[in-house]
């Protein structure tokens, strides 16, 4: 399993929220780009980005800091929030990050998706963001109509095979992760990255013995409750 550690950006800065709620912002660095140099330099391979101000207004505010952190770790580099069209899909993808993640773009319009994912093989992903049960859009902020399960089958038949799943009410909350959820979701034709809650190397084992693609870990990293080389050692 690959463990992806997150950068959350808003305002130039790096960040956390308490189940997705953006009153509730905790700044842990001034210098995303210092951060990612520091997880390249304990061992990982990859990471994930947030623009957290893309995912409330649809703009991609942040994507030359995101670049730039491309081109200073060469990490594979993944990026979410504000992707709303196929013009910044290409930004990001014809620039050199490796993949991109759809969110309420795809929730609201499938066919888009589709077409991203035809245009750029193996480089789209989706969120999953559950909240309240339902998958939710613009930054966590609405509730769309759509089940986990129901939402991952329509993505499948896109054309999409990597998908992000978040159990919002555990985001920020280092109350350990959804393994239900995930153990629902799991399906051998497709690639899933756990997100949310994942706050100790325990969970990390348990994600890992399941089986699942990839683990993102945000807060447990910046408040010191898990180290990187150890969830790394730890996912296999």
């Amino acid at each position: 399993m690959l463990i992806y550690p997150a950068i959350d950006i808003y305002g130039g800065k790096v960040v956390r929220l308490y189940k997705g709620d953006y009153e509730q912002m905790t700044v842990y660095s001034s210098d995303p780009l210092s951060v990612a140099m520091d997880f390249r330099k304990q061992g990982a391979e990859q990471v994930h980005l947030v623009d957290l101000e893309g995912a409330r207004t649809g703009r991609t505010s942040n994507m030359e800091l995101i670049l730039e952190i491309k081109r200073r770790t060469g990490l594979f580099c993944e990026v979410g929030g504000g992707i709303r069209g196929m013009e910044a899909v290409s930004g990001y993808l014809d620039s050199g990050i490796d993949r991109v993640i759809l969110g309420t773009a795809a929730v609201k319009d499938g066919v888009f998706a589709g077409s991203a994912a035809e245009e750029y093989p193996g480089r789209i992903a989706v969120g999953v963001d559950i909240k309240d049960g339902f998958v939710a859009v613009e930054g966590w902020t609405e509730k769309s109509g759509y089940t986990a399960e129901k939402f991952c089958k329509k993505m499948q038949e896109r054309g999409i095979d990597t998908f992000i799943c978040t159990d919002v009410s555990k985001d920020g909350a280092m109350s350990g992760a959804n393994t239900e959820l995930y153990r629902k979701l799991r399906r051998a034709d497709t690639r899933l990255i756990a997100s949310g809650g994942v706050s100790s190397l325990e969970d990390v084992k348990k994600l890992a013995a399941m089986g699942l693609y990839g683990a993102i870990i945000g807060k447990a990293y910046y408040e010191g409750a898990v180290r990187l080389p150890e969830a790394i050692e730890a996912a296999g």
